[in-house]
Order: structure tokens, then sequence, then C-alpha cells
């Protein structure tokens, strides 16, 4: 499949080299076209892309910054800055994460990522493991660092259209504890939180959490 055929196909959900071209000085990036990479290929059919077009995203993954520095999570958190009341879009004002692995060294292959522009309806509500349990074989979780890439890029790219802006998103990422990652949700409905791209982690009931019983 080449590019301009995908990019027709697409339509507003695409974001390959020229879209990034357009955005790089926002995203912080480098030109797509200068990588020292060949461009990669795209793998999927006209006819799947026909498919899924209304309700996922062709996005071309970038694995470093203008700079040369690996484009983590931790280095769209510099880029992007966790003060809604400098600038959006913002991370949200938290670091505990920062010393983790998948912020701080899991970076995007410089290829083509396909994923969903909003959350599964049967989803909502439901544990991961059993979300795990019942995917489709050509379906997984996605790496928290391309929800992140692919939400601030769409972002620039739409012109302001916010992603999963009040929902949260299962990862297949997890943190030094093995718990499992979770991100979006923009802006909080309640209005109690700033707004701002959201990172956390599920925290698993483990051997240690129970009951002390007070007697009556």
């Amino acid at each position: 499949m080449d590019i301009s055929g995908a990019k027709k196909i697409m339509g507003k959900n695409f974001i390959g080299p020229q879209e990034l071209k357009k955005i790089s000085s926002q995203l912080g990036i480098s030109d797509p076209f200068k990588s020292k990479h060949l461009m990669p290929p795209i793998l999927f059919s006209s006819d799947y892309l026909k498919k899924i077009c209304k309700d996922y995203i062709l996005i071309l993954g970038m694995p470093t910054a203008k700079g040369g520095e690996k484009l983590t999570i931790n280095k769209m958190r510099a880029i992007f800055g966790r003060d809604p009341g400098k600038k959006e879009p913002c991370f949200y004002n938290q670091d505990w994460y920062i010393k983790e692995k998948f912020a701080s060294a899991i970076t995007l292959d410089f290829k083509w990522y396909v994923i969903s522009r909003k959350i599964t309806e049967e989803s909502r509500g439901q544990n991961p493991v059993l979300i795990a349990e019942g995917l489709p074989k050509n379906e997984k979780f996605p790496l928290a660092v391309l929800t992140a890439f692919t939400f601030f890029a769409y972002y620039f790219h739409s012109a302001g259209e916010i992603l999963w802006k009040h929902d949260f998103i299962w990862c297949s990422d997890k943190d030094n504890s093995g718990d499992q990652i979770y991100t979006g949700r923009y802006e909080d409905q309640n209005h109690i939180n700033k707004n701002g791209f959201n990172i956390h982690r599920h925290l698993a009931i483990r051997p240690y959490y129970g009951l002390a019983p007070q007697l009556k």
C-alpha cells in the first residue's frame, strides 16, 4: 500500500511524513523525510484500511526528537510541559513515572501504527485481564508512548481535536512493580483536576492486601 493511497482512504485519520513535517516544530521532532532510515512500507491492505478508516488512526511512529534524543514519554513531557495555565496541550502534572522504563526508555519504531480513536463500549469498566483474554488475534493493548505521541500529533494535525478526552486507555506497559499502565483522559468531566494527558497505573491486588477485622 503506498502513502498517497492510504492517505486518500484514511482522510483526516492519516498522519504520515508530510503531516508530521507540517507540525514538526510543535511536536519537537525532525523532518521525517530526513530520517536516516528508509521510509517504511505500509503493511495494511487497502481493503483493511477502508474498513477501519472512520474509527482508527494510521500514524507514522517517530523514535527521536529534533535534537536526536529518544522521543520517550519523558522527552514529550519536557516538550509539552505540565501546566495548562501556560500552554496546552500538556501532560497532567504528575511525576511518579519518570524513572519507570516505559517512560524513560521506550520509544516508537520508525514504522506505521494503527490505533483506535476511542475505547470500545464493551470494555468500559472491565478488568484489563478479562479484556486481554477476549481480544481478537489482530488486536492488542497499545504502548503508552504510542498513545501519547498519537494524542499530541493528532491535536496539532486536526487543529485542536482531543482524543480520548474523558476516557482512559489500557496500555501494554507495566511499571517496575508489575502494575498495568493506563493513559488518556485529558479533561476531567467533574472539573476537579486540571487538564493534561494522564499516565496512571492500575494497582493489582497482592497477598499483602487484606482485611484486619474489628470484632463486635
